[in-house]
């Protein structure tokens, strides 16, 4: 079974250069992203929504047009290994998630993801040869409709800048800059 444009290896080597290594994660996530495209109607222009902040979002970023920078990525960090895509004009759509039900039959998928065994006793080559036999089939998927406050589009206010760093920052949050303001991840 292909994830999007890929053959199961080509999608392993496209996500090892874009992520740095092949995440069982993102290969999930291919399949859970074809799972939920699939479902869309044809020729929809659809957002994107991630609940965890850990491999889905690069699996959405390899396969769609949705990315952070253009804004048809959302990410939630629920902690869940779910995504959804939706139609940007009324919100319908599909989530697709990693259902622990049917991690039975895969143990070696079910040990990674539920981190039953340290990380360096697992087995990644055989974690990738049951990611490639069950596909999308550990995958469940749900109709949703996004809440019309997520599907706002972000825009890009006028320029201020700061009075006391000089840089230029968005003027809807004030006088001064948000790091300026105490709020700069930096020492």
């Amino acid at each position: 079974m292909n994830i999007g444009k890929y053959t199961f290896d080509e999608f392993k080597e496209a996500v090892r250069k874009f992520h740095g290594y092949v995440a069982p994660g993102i290969i999930i996530g291919g399949y859970m992203v074809e799972k939920a495209k699939s479902a869309l109607p044809d020729g929809v222009i659809f957002d994107a929504a991630v609940e965890t902040i850990w491999c889905l979002p690069d699996a959405i970023q390899l396969l769609t047009p949705c990315t952070i920078g253009n804004g048809w990525m959302k990410i939630f960090d629920f902690g869940k290994f779910a995504l959804s895509l939706c139609d940007k004009t009324d919100g319908k759509g599909f989530r697709a998630h990693l259902d622990i039900s049917k991690l039975d039959s895969w143990p070696a998928i079910k040990t990674w993801f539920l981190k039953l065994k340290p990380r360096s006793e697992q087995d990644t080559g055989k974690i990738l040869e049951e990611i490639k036999l069950a596909a999308d089939s550990i995958c469940t998927i749900n109709a949703i409709v996004i809440r019309p406050e997520y599907l706002a589009r972000r825009k890009k206010d006028s320029i201020a800048i700061c009075k006391l760093c000089g840089e230029a920052f968005p003027s809807y949050h004030g006088d001064i800059c948000l790091a300026c303001k105490g709020q700069s991840p930096y020492l």
